[in-house]
Order: structure tokens, then C-alpha cells, then sequence
């Protein structure tokens, strides 16, 4: 029977246990179904410590050789950037005057026309209901001439404001003042006094005469001013077509310097980058395929002169450190062989003295039980004592040699399957404490558990361990009650074992799985003190880990709870659920 209890000297032994591992996988024999994770998360080891070299004299720059990268781009950065600024700053002087001249066609002088237009209509309004007030007498007419009136005020006043500030919209404005001033004497002279003699009074041959008379005034100078916006519209059109070629040009010549100086980039970067440096890599590759002694002297800028010569004479140290590495594999490889070797004398000198020792250890305790039989009844009770911490020595010695026993056999000693039915398995572990669980009244709750590679019997061994402590550490007066089961969580499996007994102290949570280590008396409760480490070894050699679940303890039922992980495996079908 084990119990929850190591030793705090297990820290050695671990890192010993790990070496048999290493040294069991030289030897041959089965590895450990997390062996590819182990070895992925070590680095490869070096040779010894790194050397500092001393100083190397590097040949002397020559040509390019003596301009670093740094200056060479730093001027042609500066140089281009003062380029393009140019080029950007004379396309955005053209695209600002462009969009000024189409504001000004589009904005002002269409908007002006638009305005004529008002006004030319409202003069042609107002005639019209000037000569319908006078003849047919409605006030409608009159209120219609009235409204020409302000349309035609409105829109000159627009059209001055449109076109104010626009050049060549003075003569315009001033034809458009002169429009005015002649409607203003044709409403003044005939107008105004057709409206003072009321509606219906009709029009005489002098009226119409002198009406006629002034509003041809008024139609002249509204042809004249058509044909000034007319005039002034395709001055704003001709100017908005050379602003739109100057940005065209503008535009133009900004991308060819854009393009003249990627390509001028472009040449600099393959003279003073890529063709070194594919230089560089040839010569390289070279030396990478065996050739050592092809040189690697490249010109090109500073850096890449530098970096060839701290390359080379890499080299040279590689060629140096051949023969030292070539020596040192021979000595590794002596090693090697001698460390297989102890270990196979190891493993056979730990079978011999396993049986070696418990000969003896059988036969103190049968002669015991034999003097206890025949010569009982003529021992005191101190002497009957002593029989029986002979034979009860005997049987603990017995028990802690086979316990380090399948401690050791860890890792040397296996038989892995792809798939290993843990149902199975723990049916298997609750079998064989059929005894202990029949004379605790203990109840074992398996739920669903999954198939995992790894060891069948060091599985089964881990089960059995874990239940068995459950049981054994149970309260008085309390049956005990075990809990297994699984959870898929990240790739893998997590397994718990739960109880109601007495429970461990979070302060012990890493104690406990050390070798050796007893949280109890003897007396309290038996044991070797191996269980939970031997747990805590096959579920490391199976890729997991193993640990006491602190948070799972509560005041009133204290219980305990282990948890572990084990990989999942491929046959698995659960893992996905």
C-alpha cells in the first residue's frame, strides 16, 4: 500500500531519473511517449562556453568600399527629397490655379449668365405688363410690372456681386449699370406715366412712339451686355483650359521625376546592396558546401566590406576549430560508450541486489515466524515483541526494495501503445483493491475516461496508487468515497481523483510527490513513502504533469484532489467533443 508522502532529497533523484531516461534511450530500450515534446523544448547544447576572439586586422577599404551605406543614403535621400518636393509643390501650384479657374467659370461667370438672363427677362416682363395695365386696365398687370421690377433689381445685384473680382468683369458690371440707367428712363419717361393716368387709358401714337424709342435704348445695351458675358464666359473657358494643360504638364513632369528617381533608387540599392550581397552569398554558399578555403573578400559599401571580412574571418575560425571539434566528438563518443556501459552494469547490479537482498530479508523473516511458532509459549511478551519488529523490519524492507524497484523500472522498462482504453485501466486498478475496498466499505466512482498512449501496466500502477491513497487516508467513522474522472481541455487530457478523507494541507502541495517524504507517523498509517512520487514519474514520462488541487478543499468536507494531464491520442474520438 502507498501513501501520499516523498522525501525532500528527491530533487536529486529526479535529476537522476532523468539521466536514466537519456541513458535507457542510448541503451535501446523503449522511450517515452513524450520524448519528441522533451527533446523540442531543449536547445542544442554547444561545445563549452563562447571565446572571444582576439583581434583581427581587416583588410583596408578601397573605392565604394570607403563610403558607408548610411552616408551614401542619407545624401541621396536628401538630395531626391528635395526633388520631389519640387516637383509636388509645382503640380500642386498648377492643380490650385486649376481649381481656381474652374471656381471662377463655374461658380461665378455661369452663375453671372444665369443672371443676365434674369435681368433681360424681367425687362421684357415689365414692357409687357406695362402696355397690358395701360390698355386692358387689370390690376394684375400692374402688380406683374412691379414684380419685374424687383426680379430685374435682385438679379443685377447678384450678377455685380458674381462678378466683382472676376477679370474682365468690370466692363460688365459697367454695361450692366448702363442697362439699368436706361430701364430706369424707360420707366421714368414711359412708364410711370401710363400708371399715374390709371388702368385702361389706353396708349396714343406719341406713347407708343416714345416707349418704342426708349426701350430700343434699353435693347441695345442688353445686347451689348450679352455679348460682354458672352465674351467674358469664354475668356473664363480659355483661361480654365490653359490652367487645366498647365496641371496636365505639372502633373506630368512630377511623375517622370517620381519615376526617374525610383529607377535612380532602384540602381543604387542593386550597385551598393543586392549585387554585394548576392556576391556574398555565393562566396558563402561556397564555404557552407565545404569549400573553406575559397575567400570571401567583396567590395562594396562600409558595412557590407566589414561584414565580409568579420564573415571570413569566421572561416578562418571554423577551419581552426575543426580539428578541436573533430577530437572532442571522439572524446563524447568514448564517453558515450562508457556511460552505456555503467548503465548496463547499473540495471544488472540493481536486479542482482533486488534478489540478492530479499533472500536474506525472507529468510530472517520465516526464521522469526518459525522461533515465534515453536518457542512462543517459553517468551515473555517482551520477546514476542521482538519477533515481531524483526518480522515486521523484514516485511518493510521487503515492501521498500520492490517499491524502488518499480520506481527505477520507470522509463527503462516499457511496453507503449498507440491507445491505451483508461477504462480498462482503472477497472483493472479498482480489481486489485477489491480487498482494501470490501474491508473499508469504500465506494469507487469511474466516470467516462479516455484512450491515451502510453504504458498499460505504469497506467494502471498510477490508477491504483491514487485510489489506494484515497482509501487508505479516510476520516473515522466516515466510508470512503473515490472519484475518478476527465475533462478535455487544450489539446489534452486533464484527470481528477477525489475524496473525502482527511485531506492535505496547501503548504504540502510539493512535498508530498517528494520521495521518501511522510506527512504521518508509521504507525498512523503504512506506507513507503514512494506512491506519489512513482504518480508524479509515470505521468511525467507520459508528457504530463501532476499536481494537488489546493482550491478543492473546503472546512466542512476536506477531502482531497489530484489532478494530472495526459496527452491525447490520435484513435481518440472524444477529443473533439
Amino acid at each position: 500500500m502507498t501513501d501520499r508522502a516523498t522525501n525532500d532529497t528527491a530533487t536529486n533523484d529526479t535529476a537522476t531519473n532523468d539521466t536514466a531516461k537519456d541513458d535507457t534511450a542510448k541503451d535501446g530500450t523503449a522511450p517515452s511517449p513524450a520524448d519528441g515534446a522533451r527533446d523540442g523544448a531543449h536547445g542544442v547544447e554547444g561545445f563549452g562556453p563562447p571565446v572571444v576572439l582576439p583581434d583581427t586586422e581587416y583588410p583596408k577599404p578601397q573605392g565604394l568600399s570607403r563610403v558607408s551605406l548610411r552616408n551614401l543614403y542619407r545624401t541621396g535621400a536628401l538630395v531626391l527629397s528635395l526633388l520631389l518636393a519640387g516637383a509636388f509643390a509645382l503640380a500642386g501650384a498648377a492643380l490650385y490655379q486649376n481649381d481656381r479657374a474652374r471656381d471662377e467659370l463655374v461658380g461665378k461667370v455661369s452663375q453671372g449668365t444665369l443672371q443676365q438672363f434674369e435681368v433681360t427677362s424681367s425687362l421684357n416682363a415689365q414692357d409687357t405688363a406695362i402696355r397690358s395695365f395701360a390698355e386692358d386696365g387689370g390690376r394684375e398687370a400692374l402688380a406683374d410690372f412691379r414684380a419685374a421690377v424687383e426680379r430685374e433689381t435682385a438679379a443685377a445685384s447678384r450678377m455685380r456681386r458674381l462678378l466683382t473680382g472676376v477679370s474682365g468683369g468690370e466692363d460688365v458690371v459697367a454695361l450692366l449699370d448702363r442697362t439699368r440707367a436706361e430701364a430706369a428712363a424707360w420707366r421714368s419717361g414711359f412708364a410711370a406715366p401710363l400708371i399715374e393716368r390709371g388702368p385702361g387709358a389706353g396708349l396714343s401714337d406719341a406713347q407708343q412712339d416714345r416707349g418704342r424709342l426708349l426701350f430700343d435704348a434699353v435693347r441695345t445695351d442688353v445686347q451689348r451686355l450679352q455679348q460682354a458675358i458672352t465674351k467674358l464666359y469664354g475668356d473664363a473657358v480659355d483661361r480654365l483650359d490653359a490652367r487645366g494643360r498647365a496641371t496636365l504638364w505639372g502633373t506630368g513632369f512630377a511623375l517622370g521625376l517620381v519615376a526617374v528617381a525610383v529607377a535612380a533608387v532602384a540602381m543604387l540599392i542593386r550597385r551598393t546592396v543586392l549585387k554585394p550581397v548576392s556576391t556574398m552569398t555565393d562566396r558563402v554558399r561556397a564555404v557552407a558546401q565545404g569549400d573553406f578555403a575559397h575567400p570571401l573578400d567583396v567590395s562594396g559599401p562600409a558595412e557590407l566590406h566589414e561584414l565580409a571580412a568579420i564573415i571570413d574571418a569566421m572561416r578562418r575560425r571554423i577551419i581552426d576549430e575543426w580539428g578541436t571539434s573533430v577530437r572532442a566528438a571522439g572524446q563524447l563518443n568514448e564517453q558515450a560508450e562508457e556511460l552505456r556501459r555503467s548503465n548496463a552494469e547499473l540495471e544488472q547490479f540493481a536486479y542482482v541486489a533486488s534478489h540478492d537482498l530479499q533472500e536474506p530479508l525472507r529468510k530472517v523473516a520465516s526464521f522469526c515466524q518459525m522461533i515465534e511458532r515453536r518457542y512462543g509459549d517459553q517468551l515473555d511478551d517482551r520477546g514476542r515483541q521482538y519477533i515481531e519488529f524483526a518480522v515486521d523490519g523484514a516485511k518493510r524492507m521487503q515492501a521498500l526494495i520492490n517499491d524502488l524497484l518499480q520506481f527505477s523500472r520507470v522509463g527503462r522498462i516499457t511496453r507503449v501503445e498507440d491507445a491505451v482504453d483508461l477504462n480498462e485501466v482503472a477497472r483493472q486498478a479498482v480489481s486489485n483493491l477489491d480487498a482494501l475496498i470490501e474491508e473499508t466499505g469504500a465506494t469507487v466512482d469511474v466516470g467516462d475516461l479516455p484512450s491515451v498512449p502510453g504504458d498499460r501496466s505504469q497506467l494502471t500502477q498510477l490508477f491504483q496508487n491514487l485510489t489506494g491513497n484515497a482509501i487508505k487516508f479516510a476520516r473515522a467513522d466516515v466510508p470512503p468515497r473515490v472519484v475518478l474522472g476527465a475533462e478535455h481541455r487544450d489539446g489534452e487530457w486533464e484527470f481528477h481523483c477525489s475524496d473525502n478523507g482527511i485531506g492535505v494541507e496547501p503548504r504540502y502541495a510539493d512535498r508530498i510527490f517528494l520521495i521518501f517524504q511522510r506527512l504521518h507517523q508509521r504507525d498512523e498509517y503504512s506506507g513507503t513513502g514512494i506512491g506519489l512520487a512513482l504518480c508524479k514519474k509515470i505521468v511525467e514520462y507520459h508528457g504530463g504533469r501532476i499536481w494537488l488541487d489546493t482550491d478543492a478543499r473546503g472546512d466542512d468536507d476536506p477531502g482531497t484532489t489530484f489532478r494530472w494531464t495526459l496527452p491525447e491520442g490520435d484513435s481518440d474520438d472524444r477529443r473533439h467533443d
